[in-house]
């Protein structure tokens, strides 16, 4: 079976600098993938060259959802990128502040929706029963982050926890095929962590395809199927949690110790 995401040589120069360096990475459909690494080793690089934020300089992009043919996303722009299934989160928080819980989440919604601009101007039928729909899935995708009771509320206001997981809402609004969360649990205490953690099984088990960048260790090995290492823009290990915690070339990234 082709893998949801299949990326293959992937390449990213910045002048005279090799920001990534001919990486290959793949994720299944409803398979929990982390990528890891010291910091600079290139990840958010990647995550953008995945997004249409930056045309990576080599490498293929692949999207092949379940039973249709396989998608190159090399050189769409991030809105079509999204509307093909790929959604993400940001590293920092991008939200509308000065917009409520809810309408943050409906903008999610936008790749999705049929309406014209006559429909929007003469208040059709059926913009206004999609314009229902909008709302009520927004605010069952609130509920399902626990952010119900925020929802008139402006996003600014929110706890730093609850704008992660506002931002999480909202990219699952886009309908995903493959969620990628970058640095989902950064800021976050044990408790919200666990609930992090929970929101991503959850997500996970819904069939979505999830590739996170991380660096709460004991978040990874615990929530992770299986993992990519990079550091200075190239992977330098792949494996399962367990091979992955005791791979030389890993601890030699973290912590500089001689093989």
């Amino acid at each position: 079976m082709e893998p949801l995401l299949g990326v293959s040589g992937l390449t990213m120069d910045f002048g005279g600098i090799r920001a990534l360096d001919h990486l290959d990475l793949r994720v299944r459909q409803g398979e929990i993938v982390a990528l890891i690494g010291p910091n600079g080793a290139g990840k958010t690089t990647f995550f953008n060259c995945l997004t249409g934020l930056y045309p990576p300089t080599e490498g293929d992009v692949i999207l092949t959802p379940p039973g249709q043919p396989a998608r190159r996303l090399n050189g769409l722009k991030p809105h079509r990128i999204t509307e093909q299934g790929l959604a993400r989160t940001f590293q920092n928080i991008r939200l509308f502040p000065k917009m409520t819980v809810l309408e943050n989440v409906m903008i999610g919604r936008h790749c999705r929706t049929r309406a014209q601009v006559f429909g929007a101007i003469f208040r059709t039928p059926r913009t206004n029963r999609e314009e229902r729909a909008i709302v009520d899935s927004s605010r069952a995708l609130l509920a399902k982050m626990g952010l119900s009771a925020q929802a008139e509320e402006f996003a600014g206001n929110l706890p730093y926890g609850a704008q992660r997981r506002l931002e999480m809402a909202r990219a699952l609004a886009t309908e995903p095929l493959l969620l990628l969360l970058d640095e989902p649990a950064a800021g976050m205490n044990p408790q919200e962590t666990e609930t992090l953690r929970q929101l991503i099984i959850d997500i996970k088990q819904e069939g979505i395809g999830i590739l996170l960048i991380e660096h709460d260790m004991q978040l990874v090995m615990r929530l992770a199927e299986y993992i990519f290492v990079m550091d200075y823009g190239r992977k330098i290990a792949e494996g399962s949690p367990g091979e992955i915690r005791h791979n030389p070339l890993v601890i030699k990234a973290y912590l500089g110790e001689e093989l």
